[in-house]
């Protein structure tokens, strides 16, 4: 039986992760100027922190429809028997609902939706760890329970460097917003039970409370060290700095990966997290 892996554009993993396990994406829309551009195919980060900075407005995503995912499935099925969709968390986008109602209308004997409780590349994990359990020869069943017991053990979190666009999104309140301007704090965020959460807060600048972040969440979450991803939504000289702290923390594999538009629009710049699977 050919299984297939398909996942929405908010995984963020690398074209050459995407490549190597024949990953099939289903990109986000993104409007700027009342134009529509494809999450990771026609839109770049620096293209949105220009229109960001030129027009003071935030970008609006968007989620594709249950009928954009029925077409979406029903191409893949023509190459394979059964299809895992791994769906950015159900609490924070209307996607995965989208790709579930797909799913049934198809079967779940064909399309099997995972909600991943997490986004970025805490998504990103459990999809690699289906393309192993697939080239290991696991059947569908036990795929899917593994993968279940899998999604609360992922720690997805980030340290975002300004609450601004959080708060353009509506997603903060200009008091949170005059406050952490004031002291310069640097909120970490969580994915908890598939939620956004502010989870600890840094004061001072960025490079040395991503430093702090990296450690704490190290001992308050102990990691099973197979694979850690260091994504960002621009690149700092402090995630090689990071990467090597991991290393000598014992991690098997490091991986650096940018943060694609979706996720972009909504944390800003400067803003990074380690994601990976508890022990």
């Amino acid at each position: 039986m050919k299984i297939g892996i398909s996942a929405d554009s908010t995984c963020d993993l690398s074209p050459e992760l995407l490549e190597k396990y024949n990953i099939r994406l289903m990109p986000m829309v993104i409007t700027l100027n009342d134009k529509e551009f494809q999450d990771g195919i026609d839109i770049t980060q620096d293209r949105l922190y220009e229109y960001i900075e030129q027009t003071g407005k935030l970008p609006k995503t968007a989620a594709r429809s249950s009928y954009e995912y029925k077409e979406h499935f029903e191409k893949m099925l023509e190459e394979c028997d059964h299809v895992f969709h791994f769906s950015i968390s159900f609490k924070i986008s209307s996607t995965g609902n989208n790709s579930l109602v797909a799913s049934e209308e198809i079967g779940t004997d064909k399309v099997t939706v995972i909600d991943t409780k997490s986004l970025s590349t805490g998504s990103g994990l459990l999809i690699l760890s289906c393309a192993e359990k697939i080239n290991e020869g696991k059947d569908i069943d036990i795929i899917k329970s593994e993968l279940l017991s899998e999604v609360d053990k992922i720690q997805a979190s980030f340290l975002i460097d300004t609450l601004k666009n959080l708060h353009k999104g509506g997603r903060c309140s200009s008091l949170a917003l005059l406050g952490a301007n004031l002291l310069k704090i640097k909120p970490r965020i969580s994915l908890v039970d598939g939620e956004m959460k502010v989870t600890k807060k840094y004061m001072g600048n960025v490079e040395s409370c991503l430093i702090k972040y990296v450690n704490d969440i190290l001992k308050e979450c102990p990691p099973n060290k197979k694979r850690v991803f260091i994504t960002y939504s621009s690149f700092m000289e402090v995630a090689n700095t990071i990467e090597n702290m991991l290393n000598e923390f014992g991690f098997e594999e490091v991986i650096q990966t940018f943060a694609g538009p979706t996720v972009c629009v909504h944390c800003g710049k400067k803003t990074l997290g380690i994601l990976y699977e508890k022990a």
